[in-house]
């Protein structure tokens, strides 16, 4: 893997550094403090008719590890910041499109409430971050329209440097932030050193969101009709759906004319959320995958959703040193 290292040294040289960017917080941030580790989830819930529910109350959940009932230590919603990072796939098939995922991403971003940051990351042959997280909306739009289509698709690449880049972010200083990765691309990942078990493992180590918009063309969509409904995945878009199914997220295939409307659900999702934390029963560090279920237990017919686990790993965080849990006063 030295060609990764590579890789991952030019991309985060190239980037501006992490103390640069745009970190002021709320004044009213949500803090847990604790000595002990803390899993952090961000919890979708819907009802029957797929409409997010708000306003569920800590008795509401419960969550298991493995099967055993935790200890739920922190419990937020509407008042946690989020940091949401936009990645772009600017290679050369996505010419025809450009103009389109510029306004549909802009207005995406436009979104970000006070206390909100935006990132944007562009892939092709090569992954840049052209702006590291910051409130500055204007900012952000200049680096999304400032992208331009050529090359291969570096996908498993562009996932994997996001997550070692901005992963480490919603631990610092004991605040507590929803993170959330956006990944647009319209085919095949043909460039990348590295692989997609590379990716979903460090994935599995982080508590960030990653919701896939596979962009489809008009013949792809027409075959689906023709076949009664039936949407037969290929392994860009089954990989696609399996990252996010793993990190609590959701898989898109729209029509590039459909992309503002991904988006705004996207978005109003995120800000429908619940930000739980449990100090974990099983304290030990054994890097062994543990499954996590949660439940809404007053109101059985709604449908919470959040990652399917994490990796117990020491070095959780998906930086190169151990970064501060979660933690309250």
């Amino acid at each position: 893997m030295k060609g990764l290292g590579i890789l991952l040294a030019a991309v985060l040289l190239a980037a501006p550094a992490a103390a640069q960017t745009n970190s002021s917080l709320s004044p009213q941030a949500p803090t847990f403090r604790s000595g002990a580790s803390l899993v952090a989830l961000n919890v979708t819930v819907q009802d029957p008719g797929a409409r997010f529910v708000t306003g569920l109350q800590p008795q509401d959940f419960a969550v298991y590890e493995d099967g055993v009932k935790q200890d739920v230590r922190f419990f937020e919603s509407a008042d946690v910041p989020i940091d949401l990072i936009v990645l772009l796939d600017t290679s050369a098939s996505m010419t025809d499109k450009m103009d389109i995922v510029h306004d549909a991403a802009i207005g995406f971003l436009k979104t970000l409430r006070a206390g909100d940051r935006g990132a944007v990351v562009a892939f092709n042959d090569n992954v840049e971050v052209l702006q590291p997280l910051t409130g500055d909306i204007a900012v952000l739009e200049a680096a999304v329209n400032s992208t331009r289509p050529h090359g291969a698709t570096a996908l498993n690449n562009a996932v994997y440097i996001a997550l070692k880049q901005f992963g480490r972010g919603a631990r610092q200083d004991g605040h507590v932030r929803r993170q959330a990765i956006a990944l647009l691309s319209d085919g095949e990942d043909t460039a990348s050193l590295v692989s997609f078990d590379d990716v979903l493992k460090v994935a599995r180590q982080t508590g960030v969101n990653i919701y896939t918009v596979g962009l489809q063309s008009r013949s792809a969509a027409r075959r689906v009709v023709a076949e009664g409904g039936r949407r037969y995945l290929s392994e860009a878009d089954y990989a696609m759906t399996a990252l996010a199914r793993e990190t609590g997220g959701t898989s898109f295939f729209p029509l590039p004319s459909d992309l503002k409307r991904v988006y705004a659900s996207i978005a109003q999702e995120l800000a429908s959320q619940y930000s739980i934390g449990y100090e974990p029963a099983n304290d030990r560090m054994d890097g062994r995958f543990r499954h996590v279920v949660v439940q809404v237990v007053t109101r059985p017919e709604l449908h919470p959703r959040t990652r399917v686990g994490y990796t117990a790993d020491a070095d959780a965080n998906a930086g190169d040193e151990p970064q501060p849990p979660l933690s309250r006063r």
